[in-house]
């Protein structure tokens, strides 16, 4: 089979299309071929080995796993011992580690069923953006009907998910990104957009009983300045910061800080699962989420598919198609 392998850390460049023999599932697992494949900010960070604590478990010198990608969608190719949930011929979406390939094996309980109102590229684009701002959101950050939300990153895969969850629950949303990308957040069902480059977040006086900081870097000290009395701040990944722990600090500095002050201040790493991929299912079936794809790669251009979710002026998801 194809896929594209990796040995070395870095971007777009260390990505070569080879060669290599196809995977068997095991117990419990499935073998897809994939038909579509989800680019995303782990497996960026992924690819170049950043922040540098991450490679106690990703490999020090070059990636142990050689293969990028996790977000996928697909047919089963075959059914590993002990597999239940699945049968050959089934189309299905979630996560398999290495999804740069033709085919790739992944835990039947990190699947489910692909929507059937979705094609295999838009069902590529949810799982881990879509998973991360559920979990986000529900989980983490609580949300209730009638709440103020503000979803910092609004534009991006994450944020594109976070605004439309956020309305499907209920509550007021305000999306902040850059001023090109504000039609996109009022197309998610935003009520309101604040365009960052002309205006502040704290313009105006409004308070949020919820913000959502995707991949941000601004301090703590100003984003509980926008909450109410007891708002929560859910900080979802990071950016800036050194090399070494990559904005890092930012997250454990919120949570260290939080006993001590009236708000609610959490960091949270998202989980894969079935369960919640249903659930999302659910909510596209009824019409409540879309996936927003910005554009669709063949998989041979898969590193100018890196290279534009790299460039910062993706409006949505990005994918690779085979």
């Amino acid at each position: 089979m194809k896929a594209f392998i990796q040995d070395r850390y870095g971007g777009a460049d260390t990505l070569e299309l080879r060669e290599k023999p196809a995977p068997a599932p095991g117990r419990g697992e499935v073998l897809v071929r994939v038909r579509a494949v989800g680019i995303d900010r782990g497996t960026w960070h992924l690819m170049h080995g950043l922040p540098l604590l991450m490679r106690l478990g990703t490999g020090f010198r070059g990636p142990r796993q050689p293969t990028p990608g996790r977000a996928l969608a697909g047919v089963v190719e075959s059914v590993g011992e002990g597999g239940t949930r699945f049968a050959v011929g089934d189309e299905v979406f979630g996560t398999g580690s290495g999804s740069l390939a033709e085919l790739v094996v992944a835990s039947e309980g990190r699947l489910a069923g692909k929507p059937g109102s979705l094609t295999f590229a838009e069902a590529a684009a949810v799982p881990i953006s879509a998973q991360t701002a559920l979990q986000g959101l529900r989980n983490i950050g609580r949300v209730e009907a009638g709440q103020a939300v503000l979803v910092i990153g609004a534009s991006g895969g994450v944020g594109s998910y976070a605004v439309q969850l956020a309305k499907a629950f209920g509550a007021e949303v305000t999306g902040v990104c850059s001023t090109g990308k504000a039609d996109l957040v009022r197309a998610l069902g935003a009520d309101h957009v604040i365009d960052y480059t002309r205006s502040d977040i704290a313009e105006g006086g409004r308070r949020y009983d919820l913000v959502l900081d995707i991949a941000g870097n601004r301090p703590v000290a100003e984003l509980r300045r926008v909450l109410t009395d007891r708002g929560a701040l859910v900080i979802v990944g990071g950016e800036g910061g050194g090399r070494v722990l990559g904005g890092l600090e930012r997250q454990l500095g919120a949570v260290a800080l939080s006993p001590f002050v009236r708000h609610r201040l959490t960091m949270f790493v998202a989980s894969e699962n079935g369960a919640d991929l249903e659930t999302l299912t659910a909510l596209v079936d009824r019409g409540a989420v879309r996936p927003a794809v910005d554009r669709e790669f063949p998989f041979e251009s898969a590193p100018d598919a890196v290279r534009h979710f790299e460039s910062g002026q993706a409006r949505g998801k990005v994918v690779v198609t085979l």
